[in-house]
Order: structure tokens, then C-alpha cells, then sequence
């Protein structure tokens, strides 16, 4: 159960690597092998392999980027939100990955890299459509009378430019935390009522290797939950910086 394990390759350099880092490492080599392989001989008429790819791919197109951002601003973001997506998912599986044990969204560095580059992105794209609007319609929303500006723009201020990447990080970062701390109570719970109690008690590790063995598979749901939910959150982000009245 460590989130900060020991340095193993290339210490005292800027490119030391712990576990953690290496799962990262590994895993993205892994997506980009996958995807390789997936699309190096397209077919009209795809196999199971391509068809896995495609479908993975088009549901975040039609799912996620064109059904909130519409085709042309869906295909405009769709690498970002494809590469959220796959890369969450492959570090969050992780967690329940034999010999890895612990998901490489379980630090905090990696969630909060993806919520700033998801934050550049959507201030970029809110400046980029409306260069003198979007700070102004964000701080000063259209409607509300002149007095209340007092009240609503600081608290404005706080919700879209503070709050928003702060929970953006967070929602992702406790998820996978708090999975990982559920799955080691659980199974050293087991290895404490099996190897180290006597009488009855071996049978409460039975129960808690089940409870252990249940989880494992809800953590798959949530792994792909929290891949599915930071990705939609991006685009809902860069929905609402390229609305007409910004």
C-alpha cells in the first residue's frame, strides 16, 4: 500500500522512476502498441480486433465529443478527449492488475496534469471563439443586474476558474485512492485470518477474500466510470466556453 514507493531506476536524475511511474510508463506503451496494431491493416470489413478498436474509438466520437460539442467542434477535440479517455482507463485498470496492485491515477500527479491540460484546453478554446467576450460572460454573466456583480463575479471566479479543475483532479484522484485502500483492507484482512488466527477465524477470511474477490470487479466498473465521467466533464467544460454567449 504505498503511493510513494522507493526510487528503482536512474535515482538522483531528473528521469527517476518509482513503481508507480513505471506502471505509467508501461501502460502507455501498451495503449500505443494496441492501437497500433489495431489500425496498421484497416479492412472494409473489420475483424474482431479492429471492430474492438472502432467501437472503442466511436464511442467517444458519437458519446461523448459530437454529442456535446456537435460534429465539427466534436472532431476538433476529439484526439484530446480520445487520449483522456484510453489513457485514464488504462492507468486506473491497473488497480486490480496482479503485480501492479495499485492504479496509476492513485497519485496525485496524474490526475492533476490531465485537469490543467483539460483546463488550458478549455480557456484556449473560450478565448479562442470569443477573444473579448469569454472572460467578461464568465466573471460578469449576461442578465444580472449591475449591484448583484458584487456578489455573483467573485463567486463566479471561484466556482469556473478554482473549484472546476480542483474537483476535475480530485473526483479522479479519491475514486482511485479510496478503491485501492478498500481492495488492501480486504485481502489483508484475508492473509491476517488465514495465516495468522486460529479456531473459527479462518472462516471470517473466507468472507473477507469474497468481499475482496467482489470488489475487484466493481473496481473494473469504476475504472471505467471515472475514465468515462472525467472525459465527459472535459467536453461539458468546452461546451459551455464555445456557447454563444460567450
Amino acid at each position: 500500500m504505498e503511493f510513494f514507493p522507493d526510487i528503482v531506476l536512474f535515482e538522483g536524475t531528473p528521469f527517476a522512476m518509482n513503481r508507480i511511474m513505471m506502471i505509467r510508463v508501461f501502460m502507455t506503451l501498451l495503449i500505443v502498441l494496441v492501437f497500433w496494431l489495431g489500425t496498421r491493416n484497416l479492412r472494409l470489413v473489420p475483424g474482431r480486433f479492429q471492430g474492438l478498436i472502432e467501437y472503442g474509438l466511436d464511442f467517444v466520437r458519437v458519446g461523448i465529443a459530437e454529442d456535446l460539442l456537435g460534429k465539427k467542434d466534436g472532431r476538433r477535440f476529439l484526439p484530446i478527449l480520445t487520449a483522456f479517455f484510453f489513457m485514464i482507463l488504462a492507468f486506473n485498470i491497473t488497480g486490480i492488475v496482479p503485480g501492479f496492485n495499485i492504479a496509476g491515477t492513485a497519485v496525485i500527479g496524474t490526475p492533476l496534469v490531465l485537469a490543467a491540460i483539460a483546463y488550458v484546453t478549455w480557456i484556449y478554446a473560450g478565448i479562442k471563439k470569443s477573444p473579448g467576450n469569454f472572460i467578461k460572460n464568465s466573471l460578469f454573466p449576461p442578465g444580472v443586474p449591475p449591484v448583484l456583480y458584487i456578489i455573483v463575479t467573485p463567486i463566479e471566479f471561484i466556482s469556473t476558474f478554482i473549484v472546476r479543475p480542483v474537483t476535475h483532479t480530485l473526483r479522479l484522484l479519491m475514486n482511485m485512492i479510496v478503491g485501492h485502500l478498500l481492495l488492501v483492507l480486504f485481502f489483508a484482512a484475508t492473509h491476517f485470518f488465514f495465516f495468522s488466527t486460529e479456531g473459527l477465524f479462518p472462516l471470517f477470511g473466507a468472507g473477507t477474500l469474497v468481499f475482496g474477490i467482489a470488489f475487484s470487479f466493481f473496481e473494473i466498473l469504476v475504472a471505467i466510470l471515472q475514465a468515462y465521467v472525467f472525459t465527459i466533464l472535459t467536453a461539458v467544460y468546452l461546451q459551455l466556453a464555445l456557447a454563444d454567449e460567450h
